[in-house]
């Protein structure tokens, strides 16, 4: 066992010394590895030292190279601007010595004919002095010729200066309208053609007289009556409506002045000839119900054409004005649509002129409101329609454009001016509206009435129902200037005397005929 413990010794002891000299031998080694490692490493970044130094002398050597070709290409572009400013300036110094040139010869030229002039001026002089003794000389010779008085004279020449005066008068209208008609003629075409197409609206349709069928005939008709007349009395007593029972086979007419009653008092024939039960207490019931109905049906027609405008805000009453107007007709056109249209007709020129579309809209929609109760009310439909206006706290804009959309007042502002043009389009359209013959004659015979009190005047006729006056003149009596400013004031008088839908034309012709005979 010690033998064993002994060797066991010697292998550990043995192992010990082995694993130091390898140890030590490792280091030894390592460091011989490293140190040839430095040295190749030195070796190579001396190698790539030398290499960076040859190529940086390779790239100086370029750059100066490059630098020597760039300045040599400047030197030269240097040298050619020089030449080309050298001969530009040498260019202009002989441009100068010519103009000063040039100068000294119109110096010369205008001293020589600022001498002429002073020359003239003196003569000039000279002839007006002999011109003025002359002058006096003539008047003297004329005055002693003609007998006249200074004064006489004086009023010959007035006379033949307010005949110079209308002549250029005259004149200058002609110029007024045909550059008014150059400048706008085009722009307002544009414009309301783009309107007019953008809006369609109805022929006129509408009456002003209700008619009932009565389905039983005769029958039905006594019982309208009643006994010694009592329904009929009830009838007419209640709805303010007069009854027209006649001969005509079937029908019954209801007249009245005020179209809202008059729709009432029709609908409530017609319900009560559909029940059958025709007696006072009866007529009472079917009156309110009726009524009632109209009401509600005028609110509904008021709120329905200002929504479909976009006018927002209208006072209650003045949406059952304008309700009311579904009833109302001029000229056989129906005034909601009329208004309507209005509206439509001033909100697309306005847009199309960069205005007020809302107000216009609103103007026009509300420009015939009189007209609901001018039946009712004393006044024109333009002055109730101001008054109802201002009443329910519309602005001016909207209250001037109602009161000057028949001229009473001039417009303040182009919404005026578009429900103006509006309302002449919408009523003078083909369809729009009608009279009755006895209106048409008359305005005729006014038309002719007022041409003909024209002194000069031979002949007028009223052309297309009304439209136009057609006037023949003297031409020994009326010259040409004369004829412009009578054109005008025929024109002004038809608008301030006669009331007419839409516009008419004045044509005035002076024909002179000069005549001989060859023998």
């Amino acid at each position: 066992m010690e033998n064993i413990g002994l060797v066991i010794g010697l292998i550990i002891a043995a192992a010990v010394v082995f694993a130091i000299v390898g140890f030590v031998m490792g280091n030894i080694y390592r460091k011989k590895t490293a140190e040839a490692r430095i040295g190749s490493a030195e070796l190579e970044a001396e190698r790539l030292v030398k290499q960076a130094i040859s190529d940086a002398e390779q790239q100086k050597k370029e750059v100066v190279l490059a630098a020597k070709e760039e300045i040599q290409r400047q030197r030269d572009d240097l040298d050619k601007e020089i030449r080309d400013r050298r001969a530009e300036v040498s260019k202009q110094e002989r441009r100068l010595i010519q103009k000063e040139e040039n100068l000294e010869k119109r110096t010369d030229n205008l001293e020589a004919k600022e001498e002429s002039l002073n020359q003239k001026h003196k003569n000039a002089d000279q002839r007006i002095l002999e011109t003025e003794k002359i002058k006096k000389q003539q008047q003297e010779t004329l005055r002693r010729i003609s007998g006249l008085t200074t004064e006489e004279a004086k009023r010959e020449l007035l006379l033949l200066m307010q005949s110079e005066v209308i002549r250029e008068k005259a004149q200058i209208l002609r110029n007024y309208e045909q550059e008014l008609r150059d400048k706008s003629d085009q722009m307002a075409r544009e414009i309301i053609t783009t309107a007019i197409q953008r809006c369609a609206s109805d022929a006129t349709s509408d009456v002003t007289v209700s008619s009932v069928e009565l389905p039983g005939g005769d029958e039905m008709k006594g019982r309208i009556i009643g006994r010694e007349g009592r329904n009929i009395r009830t009838i007419e007593a209640i709805t303010g409506v007069d009854m027209i029972v006649d001969d005509t086979p079937g029908l019954v007419t209801l007249s009245c002045f005020n179209p809202v009653k008059r729709e009432i008092a029709r609908l409530t024939l017609e319900r009560l000839i559909a029940d059958g039960r025709i007696h006072p207490t009866m007529i009472e019931e079917t009156y309110k119900r009726s009524k009632r109905e109209v009401e509600h049906a005028i609110r509904q027609a008021g709120e329905r054409a200002a929504m479909d405008l976009g006018v927002n805000g209208l006072h209650g009453e003045l949406i059952k004005m304008l309700g009311s107007l579904k009833y109302r007709t001029s000229y056989g056109q129906n005034v909601l649509d009329h208004s309507v249209e209005v509206a439509q007709l001033a909100g697309m020129m306005a847009a199309e002129l960069g205005g007020d579309v809302k107000n216009a809209r609103r103007a026009g929609l509300l420009h015939d409101i009189g007209k609901s109760v001018d039946r009712e009310q004393e006044g024109t439909h333009v002055m109730l329609g101001v008054e109802a206006a201002r009443k329910y706290h519309e602005n001016e804009i909207v209250i001037n454009a109602i009161h000057a959309h028949h001229g009473d007042v001039q417009p303040t502002s182009l919404v005026a001016c578009l429900v103006q043009a509006a309302d002449a389009i919408s009523a003078s359209r083909p369809g729009a509206r009608r009279e009755n013959v006895q209106n048409y004659i008359k305005r005729l015979e006014d038309l002719e009435n007022i041409a003909g009190s024209y002194d000069g005047v031979e002949n007028c006729y009223a052309l297309q129902a009304g439209r136009e006056i057609r006037i023949m003149v003297v031409p020994e009596s009326i010259n040409d200037d004369r004829a412009v400013i009578m054109a005008r004031e025929i024109a002004k008088r038809i608008e301030t005397e006669l009331q007419y839908p839409g516009q008419i034309k004045v044509n005035l012709i002076r024909e002179f005929r000069a005549n001989a005979v060859a023998k």
